[in-house]
């Protein structure tokens, strides 16, 4: 028996370049189940990624799906795709196994907490504060500059990075520190600036973006301090949920967040195409 993707639409065009197209997955011509693969939002065109693949219950277990997600592989590459990424719910852990077998790498995953009505308290001697115009300048010079080495260690090309990290801060803070739904704190510990944090919120539920202690004072139980701050404005702000990123190889933030009570949610792996 052959599987086989069959296109149900014309190759999408997005306004800012992004490729996106659904097919039927077939075997033997008769319809086994659906992929959608498009391009990655935050790496652009040179990134590809399957954002479903559905094999109907009848199917399963047959290698349906692993034949699927390879022709996939080949459509990106017609594309011009370097990497294709796929995200997976933690719960799927079939699907995990199969991108596993399949050579996928574990690159990030999210993790979120539900919060109780009752703010944490922070330690003795730490305070949050509002994040100044001129703090948030140098931090955005930083993290910009951060944001990108992330990616070229992760195998993006170094220009790419930039530009990726250019853009992704432009799009998400059009107004900088005033951009609204953001807010962006410093902690103090003493007197003494020990760490700053990003929190945006959407909807119902809140975003860690940036959570980070100043080099001079890591180690110090600065970084779980800097969380009971988030979650103590979310729920400040009546959202109940708090989710954020972490990249694999991160131990130290992982380690944290397990310890405060965040779980995984999704896990997104990658593969390089050439």
């Amino acid at each position: 028996m052959t599987t086989t993707l069959r296109p149900t639409e014309p190759l999408q065009h997005g306004a800012d370049g992004a490729l996106s197209r659904r097919f039927q997955v077939c075997v033997n011509s008769r319809p086994v189940g659906t992929l959608h693969l498009g391009t990655s939002a935050n790496l652009g065109a040179r990134v590809a990624r399957i954002v479903d693949l559905r094999i109907e219950e009848p199917d399963r277990r047959r290698g349906r799906g692993t034949v699927a997600a390879l022709a996939a592989e080949e459509v990106a590459r017609g594309w011009g795709c370097r990497q294709i990424e796929v995200y997976v719910p933690a719960a799927a852990e079939p699907a995990l196994h199969l991108v596993e077998a399949l050579g996928y790498v574990l690159r990030n995953r999210s993790m979120s907490k539900q919060l109780g009505d009752t703010p944490p308290a922070l330690p003795p001697g730490s305070l949050g504060r509002a994040m100044t115009e001129a703090e948030y300048e140098a931090w955005l010079v930083y993290e910009s500059e951060h944001y990108a080495r992330v990616w070229i260690e992760l195998g993006v090309p170094e220009t790419e990075a930039y530009e990726n990290s250019r853009i992704g801060h432009e799009k998400l803070l059009p107004r900088g520190l005033a951009t609204e739904g953001m807010q962006f704190s410093v902690l103090e510990h003493e007197g003494t600036r020990v760490g700053i944090l990003w929190v945006a919120f959407r909807d119902d539920r809140a975003w860690v973006y940036d959570v980070e202690a100043d080099a001079a004072h890591r180690g110090r139980g600065h970084g779980r301090t800097l969380m009971l701050l988030a979650e103590s404005q979310v729920i400040a702000a009546s959202r109940r949920v708090l989710g954020l990123n972490v990249f694999a190889g991160n131990t130290p933030a992982e380690r944290l967040y397990e310890s405060l009570g965040y779980v995984t949610v999704s896990y997104v792996l990658c593969k390089n195409l050439i």
